[in-house]
C-alpha cells in the first residue's frame, strides 16, 4: 500500500485575502487568547487555502511550542471534504460568530492552567455573491503559561464539528471545481 501524498500549504495570502488578524490581543487574559485564537483559525479563505488545516497554521502565534511545532509537522493527507469544496467553488471566505459555551462545569482558573468552551457559527461569503453555512463547531481549548503574569498559550484544542445540513444543488449541473491556487501567486484562511 502507497502512502498518500500530504496537501501542499496554501500560498501566501495576498491584499485581497479575507482573513481575520485581530491586533492588540491581551495575552495574560486567557479568553482574549483563545477568542483570537478561535476566530484566526475558522477564518478560512478558499481562494489562498487548500484547506483549514492553513488557517490553524496561522492561528499558530497562540500555542504552546510543542503545540506550534506539532502542527506545523502536521500535513492532511486528504482533501478538506465537500463543504470545502463547495466553498471553493465559490472562492469563498468564511466568517465566524464566537459564543462562549459556559456550562459552569469546567475546572476554574489556576495561575497556569485554564480551559475554555466555545460554540463557532460561521458564514461563508463567495466572491461570487454567494452566501452559505461556514463552519460551525464546539471548540474546547486548554490553556497554560509558565506563570502568573505571563502570556497564556493554546496547549491542546477539542473540536466538536457540528452535523453539515447543506443540501445539495437543485441543478443537476456538476458541482464546481475547488479553487486550486495557481503556480505564479496573484496581489492581493481551524483540526
Amino acid at each position: 500500500m502507497a502512502p498518500k501524498a500530504s496537501l501542499p500549504p496554501g500560498r501566501k495570502l495576498g491584499a485581497d485575502a479575507h482573513v481575520p488578524s485581530p491586533s492588540g490581543v491581551d495575552g495574560t487574559d486567557a479568553t482574549a487568547v483563545s477568542e483570537a485564537w478561535v476566530e484566526v483559525a475558522y477564518g478560512y479563505d478558499t481562494k489562498y487555502d487548500y484547506g483549514p488545516h492553513d488557517a490553524v497554521l496561522r492561528s499558530a502565534r497562540w500555542f504552546t511550542p510543542a503545540k506550534a511545532a506539532a502542527e506545523r509537522s502536521y500535513h492532511p493527507a486528504s482533501g478538506a471534504g465537500a463543504q470545502w469544496n463547495t466553498w471553493a467553488g465559490h472562492r469563498a471566505w468564511t466568517t465566524v460568530d464566537v459564543t462562549v459555551d459556559d456550562d459552569a462545569d469546567g475546572p476554574a482558573d489556576t495561575a497556569v492552567l485554564a480551559y475554555r468552551a466555545y460554540y463557532v457559527d460561521g458564514t461563508a461569503h463567495g466572491r461570487d455573491g454567494w452566501t452559505g453555512t461556514g463552519p460551525r463547531a464546539n471548540v474546547y481549548l486548554k490553556l497554560t503559561r509558565a506563570a502568573g503574569g505571563r502570556p497564556w498559550r493554546v496547549a491542546e484544542v477539542t473540536t466538536v464539528e457540528a452535523a453539515d445540513s447543506v443540501s445539495p444543488p437543485a441543478s443537476s449541473a456538476p458541482p464546481a471545481s475547488p479553487s486550486m491556487p495557481s503556480p505564479t501567486p496573484s496581489s492581493t484562511t481551524p483540526s
